[in-house]
């Protein structure tokens, strides 16, 4: 599809747009960065946009660093330290659940003590104005939820819940943080190193994660796992089918925090380029849709979505 896509921002020219985004674009991409403080113009353009409501939002890990969340890659897209687990893995292995679990067990309390920062209360505070459509996270830390927004689509799970693979039990995860702790008293001495992870998951160093203790599910036996969407592991069609259907409906996609470098989030660009909608997008580094984008604002979003605000 090229040209014709109408809007009342002053960048709404578009440009060619394909059905991907190669490696190579998304490289040289990574040397338009904006540096320095965003422009007023483009703070001004973004608040149009939002002013016109009927919004579709799609965040990611980069909302939540200002929480103390890390995040998964770097400005650039590249993954910061070994890439998440895989479904596969995690069903087909008693090591590598023991592995998950005992890292999980120790990389839980930050995403337990995390509290909501000021891009998730602005968007929240955009949901209150009318201003959008529907918000769909990729984040797995409930924050947008805590911060009061209500239209939330949680795209890849909740990391506060665990389902059983077995029966399909839905329980807490902090009560099953309880239990792995009592079970796994001396497990990580105190001087181990731990480094988190956005869906919890501590990378740690010299364990021996055959001496850590599961537990099975409580109402019979099965294997238990967390309610988020692993690498490898197809997200709920009716989630897609709810998001997308909104997007149909929207007047805008804002792209919030996140790299797009996984396709479970990329689809979203791709559909609102195919619908003629505008893409704004406010992040920190590359993405995966600067090429469909008609306004890109680098920049902690935080800040800048707060000075929209205004």
């Amino acid at each position: 599809m090229t040209g014709g896509a109408q809007c009342s921002l002053p960048v709404c020219s578009w440009s060619t747009w394909s059905e991907g985004v190669d490696a190579a674009s998304v490289a040289a991409s990574a040397a338009t960065i904006m540096a320095g403080p965003p422009a007023s113009s483009s703070i001004a353009q973004l608040r149009r946009l939002l002013s016109a409501g009927s919004v579709f939002v799609l965040t990611g890990a980069g909302v939540s660093t200002d929480s103390g969340i890390p995040d998964y890659r770097d400005e650039r897209g590249a993954w910061k330290g070994r890439e998440p687990i895989q479904y596969r893995d995690f069903v087909s292995s008693d090591a590598v659940r023991r592995r998950y679990w005992a890292r999980s067990m120790m990389g839980f309390p930050l995403l337990a003590r995390a509290a909501p920062n000021a891009a998730h209360h602005a968007l929240a505070e955009l949901e209150v104005r009318r201003a959008l459509s529907l918000l769909v996270t990729q984040n797995v830390d409930g924050l947008h939820h805590s911060a009061g927004s209500r239209g939330v689509v949680d795209l890849h799970g909740r990391i506060d819940q665990v389902r059983c693979l077995g029966c399909g039990a839905l329980t807490s995860r902090a009560t099953l943080q309880s239990e792995l702790s009592v079970r796994n008293p001396d497990f990580l001495p105190v001087n181990v190193p731990v480094r988190v992870k956005p869906d919890g998951d501590a990378e740690l160093s010299e364990v021996d994660y055959q001496r850590f203790e599961l537990v099975d599910c409580g109402a019979c036996g099965g294997i238990l796992k967390p309610h988020v969407v692993f690498f490898g592991e197809n997200v709920p069609a009716e989630r897609v089918k709810h998001a997308m259907a909104a997007l149909e409906q929207a007047k805008a996609l804002l792209i919030v925090g996140t790299s797009l470098m996984v396709y479970s989030g990329f689809r979203f660009a791709r559909a609102a380029a195919r619908l003629g909608l505008p893409i704004a997008i406010v992040n920190r580094g590359v993405t995966r849709a600067d090429e469909l984008s008609v306004l890109k604002i680098h920049g902690n979003v935080g800040d800048v979505l707060r000075e929209a605000l205004r």
